[in-house]
């Protein structure tokens, strides 16, 4: 099953821009960068996506689950959603701008 340029710019959602996020990248000797995907993307799909948008070599995906906190508005209880985060290292030689890109 492949997947064209355009079903591979939906996997990717946005950076995840932290202080945690900040200290792997800049820490690490391979660069990791942190991005939110679509919670049925698989790592496959995530290597393909950040390798066609960013023109780079992915070393390794790593993904988990974050559950949505319960919050309290006023009277009434509600669930923020549910999403996926993934933990992409590159190889070396490769590094990602995200003020250019």
């Amino acid at each position: 099953m492949t997947m064209n340029s355009y079903q591979l710019a939906n996997v990717l959602l946005a950076p995840v821009i932290s202080e945690k996020s900040a200290r792997i990248a800049e820490n690490s000797t391979k660069k990791q960068f942190v991005f939110k995907v679509d919670k049925k993307s698989t790592k496959d799909e995530i290597k393909s996506a950040v390798e066609l948008m960013f023109s780079v070599e992915v070393d390794s995906v790593n993904v988990l689950n974050v559950k949505g906190k319960q919050k309290r508005s006023a009277r009434s209880l509600y669930k923020k959603s549910d999403w996926k985060k993934a933990y992409v290292k590159l190889k070396e030689g490769f590094d990602i701008e995200f003020a250019t890109a």
